[in-house]
């Protein structure tokens, strides 16, 4: 271990740039400490959150609302944490917000239809796997690192995964793993 990365990985920053969902570059030399799952590679918190709470709302009749408090059921998401996500995916037209008596959030067509990568962007920004994939003037040594080719095939597979996954066919697997008709998971009803 060289002693620059020494020095980032003592102040609790990351050892390499490059193993993230976006811009790590940044992060790399703040000396902040995040939270460790074995990989330095994950989506973030809130991005996991809005993809359950996507998913629940699609498995949801159409024109149907549900309250804060039972997303945060359904996703096991604190409430307070989950409505800065619920914002972002508003604002991003996935879904719907109505105060009031018959107030809540729903699900839009176009939000059934988003796929998983849609989501993580309207949380996140764009979802990069390195640095050196995000544009030209990125990395100065992209043209004779040999790792390059390797992140461009990887970050062009995760999208294709990602892209590939929606909500809608999430959602229909999730309706459709219940174990009975008249199932109940927490803060999921089936409507048979």
């Amino acid at each position: 271990m060289s002693e620059l990365h020494r020095k980032i990985y003592d102040r609790g920053g990351f050892l390499s740039c490059g193993f993230s969902m976006h811009m790590v570059a940044t992060c790399a030399m703040s000396g902040r400490r995040m939270e460790k799952s074995g990989s330095s590679m994950q989506l973030t918190r809130a991005s996991d959150y809005a993809v359950r709470v996507m998913i629940h709302l699609a498995t949801l009749p159409d024109k149907e609302r549900a309250l804060l408090p039972a997303l945060a059921d359904a996703t096991g998401a604190p409430g307070s944490f989950l409505s800065k996500v619920l914002q972002a995916l508003t604002r991003a037209e996935l879904i719907t917000s109505r105060r009031g008596k018959r107030g809540g959030f729903e699900i839009l067509a176009r939000g059934r239809q988003a796929s998983i990568r849609n989501v993580i962007e309207a949380i996140d920004g764009p979802v990069h796997l390195n640095i050196c994939v995000v544009s030209e003037k990125s990395c100065n040594r992209k043209s004779w690192c040999p790792a390059h080719p390797i992140w461009l095939q990887a970050q062009a597979a995760m999208l294709e995964v990602l892209d590939a996954a929606r909500i809608a066919d999430l959602a229909q697997q999730a309706a459709a793993s219940l174990p009975g008709q008249d199932a109940v998971i927490p803060g999921l009803i089936w409507y048979p």
